[in-house]
């Protein structure tokens, strides 16, 4: 077996260990069979809460945190807006592979190419790409603000450049 089948199994392995009570047909007590969905219930929204680390900005909400975390002056805000919801939909989770070659993160869809490196920290923003896939964005307002400085303004974001430049 190689390492991702191990790997696989120790999933279902860990899998089978916590769902456990959820499956076992033995218990026919209301009471205690109540308790056991209960508990299954918390075990899988725990387990769902803690994978779940992205979040999908409304405009408002983005607009005021671009805003506290000193993006830009406020006359920029709405470009910053179009721009993020042009690029990753204001989805903070939001990946995308390039031709296999290298992937966007985030909500700015940062590059891995240029600005950021994978599993590591490096690029011009000398950012490790993963962290750009959560919902703080302090770390991606830094990167934007470089790319922004480094990269030719809004017109560095194809995505701005589309959907959002003279309009």
């Amino acid at each position: 077996p190689t390492a991702s089948d191990i790997d696989a199994a120790e999933t279902v392995n860990q899998w089978r260990v916590t769902l456990g009570p959820c499956l076992n047909p033995k218990h026919t007590h209301r009471a205690a069979m109540a308790t056991r969905w209960i508990s299954c219930i918390l075990i899988l929204a725990a387990l769902y809460g803690g994978t779940a680390s992205g979040k999908v900005y409304q405009k408002c909400p983005l607009a005021r945190a671009l805003d506290t975390l000193q993006i830009s002056s406020r006359s920029f805000i709405s470009n910053w807006v179009c721009l993020i919801n042009a690029e990753s939909g204001a989805d903070t989770s939001k990946k995308t592979v390039i031709n296999g070659e290298w992937s966007s993160y985030g909500i700015f869809q940062i590059s891995s190419k240029t600005w950021c490196r994978e599993g590591r920290k490096g690029g011009h923003c000398n950012m490790q790409c993963e962290d750009f896939l959560n919902d703080d964005l302090a770390d991606d307002v830094e990167c934007a603000k470089i790319i922004f400085n480094r990269g030719g303004g809004f017109a560095a974001w194809k995505g701005w450049v589309n959907k959002c430049k003279q309009k």
